[in-house]
């Protein structure tokens, strides 16, 4: 046994008696969090080839290009395929900076879990506590809307009803919070508090709202502060309202709803319809870089994490989860990864790691409104993070993982 190796098992030893002793231990290289069934005991090598042909499934349903980027104690592993800008016809770059659309809501619930465990706020508190008379139901808690569990109403639903015009409607107009709110407001509530899961941007936008009157600063000011200093992400940003994305970058397109129709260069918007629910712009190695830093323990303590990536099941499968601002998808090989799926007009995201943060990809494809695109992206999760199929059993065509398939059922904007 090599010397690192005889490390990371005292490593991994001293955290297991720490926390069964109710004591924080110490951060290391190798100490990150337990969390149940997150590795299994053979690691599969990942099967780049699968990952490419998920992407080139993607194009195949309508996206100019699309890329992918994964990472391992063996190193880094990057693909891309099509275009970024179909004008120019410049081809899809690795390092290109793109909309990651409600993986932002990844980074508003670690800014807000932040403020849990400095004392500022509860969990189960109610919402209205913090922001007097904001909600008309003092029964739902910052925990339901971290969950997706407090019954408002997703104002998007009606808001891009029609895509392009709904998305041109507001491409440049900024919002306030209250604004948003207000329009869920508008309609019926989907659920009774804490009943059951129902997505909804409405959570986040009051997300939004907490960590500004709790910190009295800007998110902007909280994710530099709290995330996007500390990990070093150069290719992070959050510049709401500003419409342009800084340097390299993919541009997006909308599919219309009407089939046939020209696709629509949605790259430059203000995104303000979403804001803390899904503004944030970012790149595969900053997006590895997150998911890897919270898997691993960097940014919670092992308490929040723990309750970060308590889940409950979203639908009938039994393979895809919610906990607090964080997807887990359970794979056909046993692995479940962490992490959180986007969209926005022009772009879909993936944005996964193992439960140890050893493994993790980011995946872009520069489209939306294409449910089967979406689809054929989330191929590369079953490709990266459970490696080749036996022969008897592979996809030629598009390998998909068990949460695949109904995927593209999902509303946009997610």
């Amino acid at each position: 046994m090599t010397l690192n190796n005889r490390r990371r098992l005292a490593a991994g030893a001293t955290l297991i008696a720490a926390l069964a002793a109710g004591v924080t231990p110490t951060t290391s290289a190798y100490a990150a969090p337990a969390v149940p069934g997150a590795v299994r005991a053979t690691t599969p090598a990942p099967d780049m080839e699968g990952v490419v042909a998920a992407l080139n499934a993607a194009m195949a349903e309508g996206a100019p290009g699309a890329m992918a980027r994964f990472t391992s104690p063996e190193g880094v592993q990057a693909r891309t395929v099509g275009v970024r800008d179909r004008d120019s016809g410049a081809a899809m770059d690795v390092r290109a900076r793109f909309r990651i659309g409600s993986v932002s809501k990844t980074f508003s619930s670690v800014v807000l879990l932040q403020l849990v465990q400095e004392g500022e706020l509860e969990l189960d508190a109610p919402v209205n506590r913090y922001l007097p008379g904001l909600l008309p139901d003092d029964r739902i808690t910052v925990r339901h809307l971290l969950s997706h569990r407090s019954g408002l109403a997703d104002y998007t639903d009606a808001m891009f009803e029609h895509t392009v015009p709904g998305f041109e409607a507001v491409r440049n107009r900024v919002f306030s919070y209250q604004e948003l709110v207000d329009l869920s407001l508008s309609e019926p509530r989907t659920t009774e508090p804490g009943v059951a899961y129902k997505y909804s941007n409405t959570n986040f936008v009051v997300v939004g709202m907490l960590i500004e009157k709790i910190t009295g600063k800007p998110v902007v000011k909280e994710y530099q502060r709290r995330i996007i200093g500390p990990l070093g992400l150069r290719n992070t940003s959050y510049v709401h309202p500003d419409v342009r994305i800084a340097g390299m970058h993919a541009h997006g397109y909308l599919h219309p709803d009407e089939a046939g129709a020209p696709l629509v260069d949605s790259t430059e918007q203000t995104v303000s319809w979403a804001q803390s629910a899904g503004a944030v712009i970012s790149s595969t190695a900053d997006l590895n870089t997150f998911v890897t830093a919270l898997m691993r323990g960097r940014l919670l303590s092992p308490r929040m994490l723990e309750a970060m990536t308590t889940v409950t099941p979203t639908d009938a499968t039994n393979t895809r989860f919610y906990g607090l601002g964080l997807r887990r998808y359970d794979l056909s090989c046993g692995t479940r990864v962490y992490g959180h799926t986007g969209t926005v007009q022009g772009y879909y995201t993936y944005a996964f790691a193992t439960g140890d943060g050893r493994r993790s990809l980011s995946a872009m494809a520069n489209t939306s409104n294409k449910g089967s695109a979406n689809t054929a992206l989330g191929g590369t999760l079953e490709a990266a993070f459970c490696g080749k199929k036996p022969a008897a059993t592979a996809s030629p065509a598009r390998p998909r993982s068990s949460m695949t398939p109904a995927e593209s059922d999902l509303p946009e904007h997610r």
